[in-house]
């Protein structure tokens, strides 16, 4: 039986009619941009993190050093049906097509009419953020959609009043807090900016209550395994805080980088977005979801964040932004609209090339694709780089010899090309791999990957350098000009070198 308050907010989602959902315009882009990518996604080759999910997934726990479950687990589904990166990176393809409609539909729950929605449809889908983590299997690109559906969920609650969102809310947050924990900032974001500005009764609804037991349950098999294993994941939070990461960034970069992780030419729209969140009275029931924005971008100043984790509001921004966006661009003149319509198309194909496989590998060293984005650098040259592992392992003729790793992405490639190749599984000091332990204790013969000399030296007598990975295509990479060392004679136990040797980031 409905009481008075469900009553009346049933009859408030009534009367605040919204446009009608473009489902077919925004339909299309979401299914070409997915074409696309599925079409792009077998060119270069995996990233180091993807062949790092395929390790994990077949090491399959409630949790792992740097990252709970979904995403390892979702690998080893699509590495079960066929071992490839297009076959892996299916789910990304969908989760960006996902991420297109959720974007149209927040656009729509702010008002927005078809040309609005079509249009913040079209802008979320190509942007940096969308192309640039949407071509890999990643965190991110699961973390992106997740976020555009809890904001479409948070929007659909303060609009019409019904609490019985918050359940499904917290069904989706405990979800995505499997695939990352940047989750629980966003829920902690939304809840302060609530609190700051209304409206607070929806803080009381026991419906929010069950969501967050829901979200909590979901979440908490994967704290218990980090609570066992020493909470891992501070470490690594820590360690990327200080740098670690390639795609990382100093603080006080994360606001600045904010201008062009959508693309230049759509920042100023996801500030129009973030102001008329703030300012329009029309939306002010809507407000606290423009103060989330301030909350989070103080919470990963403070913490060390990467700047992209920021990013992951624009579905919100830019969905709010998008129909101002095309009443302003209704007001120009014929040969000013052409002019913008020009300036974005050549916006977005210079995003694609930076953000998209497209150029020939050949000619990539001589483009500054890389430069500008870390990790297609990262997408070159794994089979190249065990095949020179291989050459060099065959020199090794003791049969309790060992490869160790420097880090996840060279162990990840030893285990995925070296079965055809004649290498043995893998060991590597960083995250996971760590975690699932040193050599047996006589392996005494070593190839190592990537590490200083020096560092070899504490541990083993004789250090003799064999080799240095090259990817044939002469692109600055990580792994470029490795080195490799044969490493004999361990003056210690290996449980107790393995202790000194961890590398959490």
């Amino acid at each position: 039986m409905q009481d008075a308050g469900d009553r009346l907010d049933i009859e408030r989602a009534t009367r605040d009619d919204l446009p009608a959902f473009a489902a077919r315009p925004v339909g299309a882009v979401a299914a070409v941009t997915a074409v696309v990518l599925f079409a792009l996604s077998g060119r270069y080759g995996f990233h180091r993190d993807e062949m790092y999910f395929l390790a994990c997934g077949r090491r399959l726990a409630w949790g792992y050093p740097d990252q709970p479950p979904f995403a390892p687990f979702l690998a080893r589904l699509m590495s079960d049906l066929h071992s490839g990166v297009v076959v892996l990176r299916i789910p990304s393809d969908l989760a960006v097509a996902a991420t297109v409609v959720f974007t149209g539909l927040i656009a729509r729950e702010l008002g927005a009419d078809r040309r609005g929605q079509l249009f913040a449809a079209a802008a979320i889908a190509i942007s940096n953020l969308t192309l640039g983590s949407g071509h890999l299997f990643s965190t991110t690109t699961f973390g992106v959609t997740f976020w555009a559906v809890l904001f479409f969920l948070a929007l659909r609650v303060l609009r019409t009043g019904q609490s019985r969102w918050w359940l499904l809310a917290g069904i989706v947050a405990g979800v995505a807090l499997l695939d990352n924990d940047l989750v629980a900032f966003l829920a902690g974001a939304v809840f302060v900016s609530i609190l700051i500005v209304g409206p607070r009764r929806v803080l009381l609804d026991r419906w929010l209550v069950a969501g967050v037991v829901v979200a909590a349950a979901l979440w908490a098999p994967y704290l218990a395994w980090q609570a066992r294993h020493g909470w891992p994941q501070l470490d690594v939070a820590n360690s990327i805080a200080h740098g670690s990461s390639g795609s990382g960034g100093p603080r006080w970069s994360i606001p600045l980088e904010q201008l062009y992780l959508a693309t230049p030419l759509l920042t100023p729209v996801w500030i129009a977005g973030l102001v008329r969140l703030l300012r329009r009275p029309e939306l002010r029931w809507a407000r606290a979801l423009g103060i989330t924005w301030f909350v989070l971008l103080a919470a990963f100043v403070i913490t060390g964040g990467k700047p992209y984790y920021l990013a992951l509001t624009m579905p919100l921004l830019i969905g709010a932004g998008a129909q101002p966006t095309v009443e302003w661009w209704s007001g120009r003149s014929s040969s000013a609209r052409r002019g913008w319509v020009v300036a974005l198309a050549i916006s977005a194909v210079i995003d694609a090339i930076v953000t998209l496989p497209v150029v020939p590998l050949g000619a990539l060293h001589a483009t500054p694709v890389v430069a500008v984005n870390f990790d297609a650098g990262e997408t070159v040259g794994w089979p190249a780089y065990a095949d020179q592992l291989a050459a060099a392992w065959r020199t090794v003729d003791d049969p309790a010899a060992v490869i160790v790793a420097g880090n996840y992405g060279e162990a990840g490639a030893v285990d995925y090309y070296g079965g055809h190749r004649g290498l043995p599984h893998a060991y590597a000091v960083q995250n996971a791999y760590w975690l699932w332990g040193p050599p047996p204790d006589n392996a005494d013969d070593v190839l190592a990957i990537g590490f200083a000399r020096s560092d070899l030296l504490t541990d083993f007598t004789i250090v003799t350098l064999v080799g240095r990975l090259h990817n044939r295509y002469g692109v600055d990479n990580v792994e470029q000009g490795m080195p490799l060392w044969q490493c004999r004679h361990l003056r210690r136990p290996w449980p107790v070198v393995w202790r000194g040797l961890r590398r959490y980031g």
